[in-house]
């Protein structure tokens, strides 16, 4: 399962969540570093991501547009990477029955 990690959360998880969640990649490895979310939006529904964010707008284009692509929003407020990491593998499991639900669009994560 692709993820697709907005702005907010560090490049360097692309690496670290690579044998849990292959094929993830971050916004700027993409070519979408500063674009407007409806790029990312519409680059992640094309190409099977699911956007991982700590940004409400993302939870709110989920809420109103529906999947593709799904929406994995990190309730974690600004604190290291690790604490990305961690609540990414911990719900690992979570997250992929999350996705393989075509009627959900939304999961919320918290630490």
């Amino acid at each position: 399962m692709k993820l697709l990690l907005d702005e907010n959360l560090s490049p360097k998880l692309v690496g670290r969540l690579a044998s849990l969640y292959p094929g993830t990649a971050h916004v700027r490895d993409v070519g979408l570093g500063g674009c407007p979310d409806a790029d990312v939006w519409s680059l992640a529904a094309r190409d099977g991501f699911r956007v991982v964010s700590k940004d409400g707008d993302f939870f709110q284009r989920g809420v109103l547009f529906g999947p593709p692509p799904h929406v994995v929003w990190l309730r974690i407020g600004n604190g290291p990477a690790t604490d990305a990491e961690q609540l990414l593998r911990e719900h690992a499991q979570t997250v992929a029955e999350f996705v393989a639900n075509p009627d959900l669009s939304v999961f919320i994560l918290l630490h």
